[in-house]
């Protein structure tokens, strides 16, 4: 087998895995921990494509990263990963193998949600109010001190997963003691690990009233490059923090400056250690004001991936391949206008899966793209016990121009059939 440089993508799932496979194929070594296999529809990639070890021993993957490219004869100009909780084996394996990647140093102020939010203050970044908090009462007492409502969470983690909004000193308690039930079931899951390999401890943050976005930028030769900004529509019926839907693109209000936006981009992720890196951030609009709330060097996941697809027509997965071997990227420019949504589909009870049939969305002349995840006998568990086995998938559609999207939103779960026993 020749000798052709990969790229070393670290610790993604097997859905991620069979979309670089077909759509970039021979350009990546894929590093896998072997739980993700149990169970997957996917492909398996061969023999030379992929090494399967403990993720969680940093040591332990490289001996075998570098075990697998001397017996097949593969060398790497690249390196990335998709998720979070690899980012940090990602930074280590950087570092010890000369890639370019953020330093581990980075990658822990990104990962660690209180150190980046005090980062961001000692800088002037505007978000929100936070403290480490080490039981009920302290938790209660953040919320007295503030005067208003808090939000709690885990330091590590990911999205919504095992985080409460608390509008009184009984939800703070109430909240903070989830939380530590929640820790302690998934102990041994990397992405409630710190940096330094300590257990996740527990923040909680002032609540911003506002409305949430996300961005993908480029973080590169001293400027940040806007690759996407969607906007996200709640779910009102779901846990806290739940997006229902990404809208693509979306249009910052008024008041906020373009440029004044891109140096945020930058200067927020600076203070992190950031340089060069594809990042993602997300924020809130409050009274005409950016209100930083998490960024991480890596692309939007989720949908988000499929949204861009069909909207821009770009490949976020082979953009971050080629970002880490240095290819030059070009940043798509749309307009704003014709926005398509992402919506996941959450389940509404726990059991057994017995039935989903999309099949009426596609007669509906909205829909792009329909993406279910489960099938029948998939056992379903509602959070706060699990955060994934309650999502079915998503529809990837072009709304009409009236009525609002949220309203299109529920039409099109209207017409999906979940039953669950």
């Amino acid at each position: 087998m020749p000798d052709i440089p990969r790229v070393l993508v670290v610790g993604t799932t097997p859905d991620y895995i069979d979309w670089i496979r077909c759509q970039c194929p021979g350009r990546a070594l894929f590093l896998t921990d072997p739980s993700i296999r149990h169970g997957a529809k996917e492909t398996r990639p061969g023999a030379h494509e992929e090494v399967l070890c403990n993720l969680s021993d940093h040591d332990q993957a490289k001996g075998a990263l570098k075990n697998h490219l001397r017996t097949w004869g593969l060398s790497l100009d690249g390196i990335t990963s998709y998720d979070c909780e690899s980012m940090a084996l990602t930074a280590f394996l950087a570092r010890e193998l000369s890639l370019p990647y953020p330093s581990v140093e980075a990658v822990g102020n990104c990962r660690d949600k209180f150190r980046s939010k005090i980062l961001w203050h000692q800088h002037g970044v505007n978000c929100p109010r936070t403290r480490l908090v080490s039981s009920e009462k302290d938790a209660a007492d953040f919320f007295k001190e503030l005067g208003g409502p808090i939000v709690i969470k885990p330091t590590t983690g990911s999205g919504s997963e095992l985080v409460f909004y608390c509008e009184s000193g009984d939800e703070c308690e109430r909240g903070y003691k989830e939380i530590i039930s929640g820790l302690m079931d998934r102990r041994g899951n990397r992405l409630y690990k710190m940096p330094s390999g300590d257990d996740a401890l527990v923040l909680a943050e002032e609540f911003i009233a506002g409305e949430e976005f996300s961005c993908d930028f480029l973080m590169e030769d001293g400027r940040a490059g806007v690759i996407r900004i969607s906007r996200k529509i709640p779910d009102q019926e779901s846990p806290f923090g739940t997006t229902m839907a990404y809208v693509l693109p979306s249009s910052l209000p008024s008041a906020i400056d373009p440029i004044v936006f891109q140096q945020t981009l930058y200067g927020s992720a600076e203070v992190l250690g950031l340089t060069r890196a594809v990042c993602m951030l997300d924020f809130l609009i409050r009274d005409g004001a950016m209100v930083l709330l998490e960024m991480s060097p890596r692309p939007g996941g989720d949908c988000l991936p499929f949204l861009m697809r069909h909207r821009f027509n770009l490949d976020m997965l082979k953009l971050n391949l080629d970002f880490a071997q240095q290819i030059a990227i070009r940043i798509p420019h749309p307009d704003t206008l014709d926005p398509f949504i992402g919506l996941r589909l959450h389940a509404r009870k726990g059991g057994i899966l017995g039935k989903i049939d999309a099949a009426p969305l596609r007669q509906d002349p909205r829909v792009r793209e329909i993406h279910l995840l489960r099938t029948p006998g998939h056992v379903i568990k509602m959070p706060p016990a699990d955060y994934d086995s309650w999502l079915l998938g998503h529809v990837i559609f072009k709304p009409h121009r009236v009525p609002d999207l949220a309203s299109q939103c529920a039409e099109i779960l209207k017409q999906i059939t979940v039953e669950v026993g």
